[in-house]
């Protein structure tokens, strides 16, 4: 399967579009050149992501700054302990028509209206109000007061958080992790790194980053990643990667999985391994996947969609590790 000469005109401005991005983003942002690229790849599949990290590594400087780079609406919620679901999606209030005097009911939106939402420390309030995002990240819609009201398009939700071992923490629940198709960790910068960061933020005013894509530009782009076509037999990869996760699977299962897995990834990560893959392609414009496209979105794709036992824990074995093995042991003849 071939693209069209439009389509092939098209990642080319593209992965024009993604170096220019880049490039504003650098201008704030120093080093973790892979959190970027795995963030804009989410940004061009039309998928939602998580950054994980210890506090002070610029995740939520990253995300506004994306923002600021791109003409979309933004909104920021700082999660915390008391923060409630109606802080979000927004509530009904009861309004007074001055004219007639007849009181009716009026929808007020929340900081979920918006085109890019930053749910800022999300593991830091309860799991109720973590469910608020539910029906958003899934459907692009909220339902308050038994009305359904639609999101803007494009939406995505880009959420920050702390590593679940600190304290005053609450663990995402398994299904709103999933709906998530990155979670991206950040880590520390290097000693040169950490020497650019303390020149440039203690030194002058922080640079102006400048708009380089509207939403009508954005959306268009979405719409070409989904159109790069995939090879069956790379496909067949992505699916029995995904499917070796699954401990309870009919098929036989690798020693490892058994052994330090307790449950084992879905569907939707079959779905995001092609999709994140695609994306990645088209943004080195490229015009099809490759094998190594699947194999670079593995591990932000399956982190948070497996689920280690406490063998794992007492071997000092992370789910990073056991996708490290899975690479390794899943047949290339699938992807030849």
């Amino acid at each position: 399967m071939t693209l069209p000469e439009s389509d092939v005109e098209a990642i080319a401005a593209l992965g024009e579009a993604r170096r220019r991005l880049a490039a504003e983003l650098g201008k704030v942002i120093v080093g973790q050149e892979e959190v970027v690229d795995q963030l804009l790849i989410a940004l061009f599949a039309r998928g939602h992501c998580v950054l994980e990290g210890v506090p002070g590594l610029a995740k939520t400087l990253l995300i506004r700054t994306l923002s600021d780079a791109l003409s979309l609406d933004f909104s920021r919620v700082q999660f915390t302990p008391d923060l409630m679901p109606a802080d979000i999606t927004g509530t009904e209030v009861i309004q007074e028509d001055k004219v007639t005097g007849k009181r009716e009911f009026r929808f007020l939106p929340g900081p979920v209206f918006a085109n890019i939402v930053l749910a800022d420390e999300i593991n830091r309030t309860p799991p109720k109000t973590q469910a608020a995002l539910l029906e958003a990240m899934q459907e692009r819609q909220i339902t308050v007061g038994g009305e359904r009201h639609a999101l803007p398009r494009p939406f995505f939700v880009l959420a920050t958080q702390n590593p679940i071992e600190q304290e005053g923490t609450y663990p995402l629940p398994e299904a709103q992790l999933d709906r998530f198709m990155f979670m991206v960790r950040v880590g520390y910068p290097t000693e040169q790194e950490e020497l650019s960061i303390v020149k440039q933020t203690t030194a002058g005013a922080p640079a102006d980053v400048t708009a380089t894509l509207s939403a009508e530009q954005l959306q268009a782009m979405a719409d070409l990643v989904r159109r790069v076509p995939v090879a069956d037999h790379l496909a067949l990869y992505a699916i029995r990667l995904v499917r070796q996760t699954r401990v309870a699977a009919d098929e036989g299962v690798s020693e490892v999985v058994d052994r330090y897995l307790s449950w084992g990834a879905g569907p939707r990560a079959s779905q995001f391994l092609v999709l994140a893959a695609k994306a990645r392609a088209a943004l080195d414009g490229r015009h099809c996947v490759e094998l190594e496209d699947l194999k670079a979105v593995a591990h932000p794709v399956l982190r948070h969609r497996v689920v280690t036992n406490f063998n794992a824990e007492a071997d000092g074995v992370t789910a990073d590790d056991v996708i490290d093995r899975l690479l390794e042991s899943t047949p290339a003849e699938a992807a030849a």
